[in-house]
């Protein structure tokens, strides 16, 4: 089967339906339709995106035999019951992230997922497929690097600073009882650990709420909409965080510390890392994602600039443009959702998947109950234990 014919419906239509049909597109996939919270927002959808088919309810994407894949970009408490019945309907998954709201929710998607393993079942870590970070991976299996020694880094963003700035994110109901560990300190998390081959088996975690009040404006605000310019109108207690740092223990004995914030004026979507081994220092900014830094102690440090021609394996592939022209966010969706629907083509999924898949989405929602747990006891976690 080649890619056109594979369909896909979007489920959900904020911030990231718009972003999963554009890549979609950009991939040669066929979008069937879309589905929304209501036939209305469905309808809306369709129009603004130039789909023809706008669904009344999600149960009419699961008989729609045309529908051979659902994207899930739903609020986060919809994923586990939406995932778990695509699967059980026969279709591939693409889910947003956090997988689930729970371990235990997760788990039971990873264990559905292995009963039908004909069906690709991914998670969209969509970091991961940034050409130079890709890169960084490589030069770690090759040995580069040398021995991970420590890893450290952030992720911050400026879009809920103001106590105005309010988006259904910011409900523990909606969203889980983490905000911005679960939002974006679990893309670095992911980023990191897959650049390394390095999994987190210990974490302390102090996490702060600076806005324990937010107000509602009249009707809900998508992300980063610039809601803070509307007219306020009802106080809303908020338990998720704000802010969150993390001190982490990788199995093998590496070390890392992250820092998280959506409230740091500024910046507005800024991931960083920096990667110290035992030979040499690798160093990334999303906001710069077509330069590497690389630190040497015995002669001068380095620059590589993003170009296929530079590259290698899994870098050069995902780097679809010639040196000099910049790539950056909407390719890497293009290219996770490349590397998903090319397994859906060739007719079966492979071991190791080429896409982050419901066992690495499992194993973030374990490491954000231990950093829950973590700063609820103020004192070091183990990751996948009971709490």
């Amino acid at each position: 089967m080649t890619r056109d014919r594979i369909g896909v419906a979007v489920v959900g239509t904020g911030f990231m339906g718009w972003v999963h049909v554009e890549a979609l597109r950009r991939i040669g996939v066929t979008i069937v339709g879309v589905c929304g919270s209501s036939p209305a927002k469905s309808k809306a959808a369709a129009e603004e995106f130039g789909l023809s088919r706008a669904y009344d309810s999600y149960e009419d994407v699961l008989a729609d035999e045309e529908v051979h894949s659902v994207h899930i970009g739903t609020p986060n408490r919809w994923h586990f019951p939406m995932a778990k019945s695509a699967l059980l309907a026969g279709k591939h998954v693409m889910c947003e992230k956090p997988l689930a709201m729970t371990s235990a929710e997760s788990a039971e998607l990873v264990r559905v997922a292995s009963e039908h393993s004909q069906l690709a079942a991914g998670v969209n870590y969509n970091l991961r497929f940034y050409p130079l970070c890709l890169e960084v991976g490589q030069r770690i299996r090759r040995g580069t690097l040398g021995d991970v020694v420590h890893v450290t880094g952030s992720y911050v963003q400026e879009w809920l600073t103001l106590a105005t700035d309010y988006n259904w994110r910011v409900l523990a109901r909606e969203n889980g009882e983490l905000r911005a560990i679960a939002d974006i300190g679990t893309h670095w998390l992911d980023l990191v650990q897959s650049m390394t081959g390095l999994e987190v088996e210990a974490v302390l975690a102090d996490l702060k709420t600076v806005h324990p009040v937010r107000y509602r404006p009249s009707g809900e605000v998508e992300s980063f909409s610039g809601g803070a310019k509307q007219e306020a109108t009802e106080p809303v207690s908020v338990t998720t965080e704000d802010y969150g740092a993390v001190l982490l223990r990788f199995r093998g004995g590496a070390r890392g510390c992250m820092h998280v914030s959506q409230v740091a004026p500024g910046r507005k979507n800024c991931l960083r890392f920096e990667i110290a081994g035992s030979h040499e220092t690798l160093a990334w900014n999303s906001e710069r994602p077509n330069q590497l830094w690389i630190g040497h102690c015995d002669r001068p440090n380095e620059e590589l600039l993003r170009d296929p021609a530079l590259l290698t394996g899994p870098a050069q592939a995902a780097a679809a443009y010639p040196g000099g022209h910049n790539e950056g966010y909407a390719d890497s969706f293009k290219q996770c959702f490349r590397a998903f629907y090319d397994t859906i083509a060739e007719g079966g999924v492979d071991e190791p998947a080429t896409y982050p898949t419901f066992a690495d989405g499992h194993r973030e929602v374990q490491l954000c109950e231990a950093i829950l747990a973590s700063h609820r006891a103020q004192q070091w976690t183990a990751v996948g234990e009971p709490g």
